[in-house]
């Protein structure tokens, strides 16, 4: 960590199942009057897989922070692997309890309740790739509920929210390169989506995979993509959802990237990232302000 790396503190949340880890990164002060947001941030890893340390998570955050936005990464519990008779960790590597949906959206609406609670600015809500899928779907609970938990935003990269992958066109198909044109391919991710809930009836559970539902309340959203990505064809359709449900939605697409940019800090691709969802976040801020004023 270097100097101009910004704190970052553990802390934890009290959730339905007990302590939720999170990791608060606190940018720097902003000028006085100017709120500052808050994007409250999921990392990927299939659902079952990852944590705070993984550079999806910490470097994305420590990158964000710089640029004047508060983050709280969430350390969710994840999934199983296959059964729970597997012989597999039962809890992550920070003791948190493994668990199949709908847990992981419970834990988050009570991170949601906390952070609204204790942040004068915009909360917002966002992940990278299952990541982005777990934000959704907290957003559709979000819209559902009382109000409590109502959200300024949502930012989501590279994600899916379908529970079965959507064909994919051709043009892209041939953008695609490397392993992921054979793992990110509908079988494979209908496994994994059918793990993370554990039941095939759960599959259509819009908080779950809220692709092809009703998305009225859903906040205003940044669709963050990659181009050589095959997740493209659910986040295509998750873009005309949302657009037919009259959110406010801004969708941009990196050239030439691949899966999982914001996890590879030296890479061009995660500095434009950064960069985009910065800009967003701190336009968004600046017309609340402007429309309180």
């Amino acid at each position: 960590m270097s100097q101009l790396d910004p704190p970052a503190v553990d802390r934890a949340v009290t959730g339905p199942r007990g302590p939720i880890p999170m990791r608060c990164y606190l940018p720097p002060p902003a000028p006085i009057g100017t709120p500052t947001p808050t994007l409250v941030w999921l990392h990927g890893g299939a659902f079952f897989a990852g944590g705070l340390d993984q550079p999806e998570s910490d470097a994305f955050a420590r990158a964000l922070a710089r640029r004047g936005v508060r983050v709280v990464s969430v350390d969710y519990p994840l999934a199983p692997l296959l059964s729970t008779r597997w012989p597999f960790p039962h809890r992550s590597a920070s003791g948190v309890a493994r668990v199949r949906f709908p847990g992981q959206v419970h834990d988050l609406s009570a991170v949601l309740t906390h952070v609204r609670a204790t942040s004068a600015g915009p909360v917002l809500l966002g992940g990278a790739s299952a990541g982005a899928c777990l934000a959704a779907g907290t957003a559709v609970a979000a819209a559902a509920g009382d109000g409590g938990q109502r959200l300024d935003g949502a930012v989501l990269a590279y994600g899916f929210f379908h529970a079965r992958l959507p064909p994919r066109p051709r043009a892209l198909r041939a953008r695609l390169r490397g392993r992921r044109r054979f793992t990110h391919t509908r079988w494979p991710m209908t496994a994994m989506n059918l793990n993370y809930t554990g039941s095939r009836s759960r599959l259509g559970n819009p908080s779950a995979f809220p692709g092809g539902h009703r998305l009225a309340g859903f906040p205003p959203t940044l669709l963050l993509d990659a181009d050589r990505d095959a997740m493209r064809a659910s986040s295509d359709l998750f873009a005309a959802d949302l657009a037919a449900a009259g959110v406010r939605l801004e969708h941009q697409v990196l050239p030439e990237s691949v899966h999982g940019f914001l996890g590879r800090p030296h890479e061009p691709a995660f500095t434009a990232g950064v960069d985009v969802i910065a800009a967003v976040i701190a336009r968004w801020t600046a017309e609340r302000v402007t429309a309180t004023a």
